[in-house]
């Protein structure tokens, strides 16, 4: 499993479930969006994991919206690494959810999500049929765009073989693995290492927690992994008794604050290119 030197902050600002009735941080717009990332980037995120949304605050699949962000974010910081999502909780058609893999240009994201399996959350599921996670990987691979391998439980591991298999994934793998979730595999430093003993070859990883989770799971993902997954889509507030509202630039800088009294260094976009066998900008 490779071990580079430096750890990797993967920024997720906003997700599909955070509104600004839960928390007055959470980025909405594109121009906000575009602006938590700004701030970010020099505390030390090399990745971002973006959603979109509409202009009444829905999430939205629209290709045109994931352009705006993009196109921002790439006017300051054109190097970092931009992965978009490609859920399947809000909008399940393969057309809807391919629609920013069809971006051009500089446009175009370097990664997207692919999720290796449907997930039961709280209150809803998010649907991902074998025939929609081969069909979005094919899409992947025909346009040059490296998956994100998001991964819930063993399980999806096991996928994600299969796939290698079938010649859909090409290494090296990167994976972000969520724990918490309340149907799948829990924030357990059991769970993870079962989770990770099962990576194949050639993978990076980092690690999420959902919830009151976020920091103990992130400090795992600096300590046994290549890095940690943090933003607002996971985790609203900063301290486990929820009295503290979150910003995704103070879980940022707590989680490289972390990282550095570790003497782990932080990535760069380019090492994440580079560790990543992504394009140079």
């Amino acid at each position: 499993m490779p071990k580079p030197s430096k750890t990797i902050i993967n920024l997720a600002p906003v997700g599909m479930i955070p509104t600004k009735a839960m928390s007055e941080a959470v980025p909405i717009t594109p121009a906000e969006i575009i602006d938590d990332v700004k701030w970010c980037v020099p505390l030390g995120v090399s990745m971002v994991h973006l959603h979109a949304r509409d202009a009444a605050g829905a999430p939205t699949p629209d290709g045109d919206v994931f352009a705006r962000i993009i196109g921002g974010i790439r006017e300051t910081h054109p190097d970092l690494v931009v992965t978009v999502t490609t859920s399947g909780r809000t909008y399940s058609e393969f057309e809807e959810r391919s629609a920013a893999l069809r971006l051009e240009g500089d446009l175009k994201p370097d990664m997207a999500s692919l999720t290796l399996s449907s997930v039961n959350f709280n209150r809803t599921a998010s649907m991902r049929s074998p025939d929609m996670i081969m069909r979005l990987a094919e899409a992947m691979q025909s346009k040059g765009i490296k998956p994100e391998l998001e991964v819930f439980d063993l399980g999806m591991v096991n996928y994600a073989h299969y796939l290698i298999k079938k010649g859909l994934l090409e290494p090296p793998y990167f994976f972000n693995i969520i724990l918490g979730n309340i149907a799948a595999a829990q924030a357990r430093l059991h769970h993870l290492g079962i989770i990770v003993s099962e990576l194949p070859d050639d993978s990076f990883y980092c690690v999420a927690g959902i919830g009151d989770a976020q920091l103990d799971m992130n400090a795992l993902g600096l300590i046994m992994g290549n890095g940690a997954r943090v933003g607002l889509e996971d985790n609203i507030w900063y301290d486990q008794a929820r009295t503290v509202p979150a910003s995704n630039a103070s879980l940022v800088e707590r989680v490289a604050g972390v990282a550095r009294s570790l003497e782990r260094e932080v990535a760069t976009a380019q090492d994440v290119r580079g560790y990543l066998d992504l394009p140079s900008r």
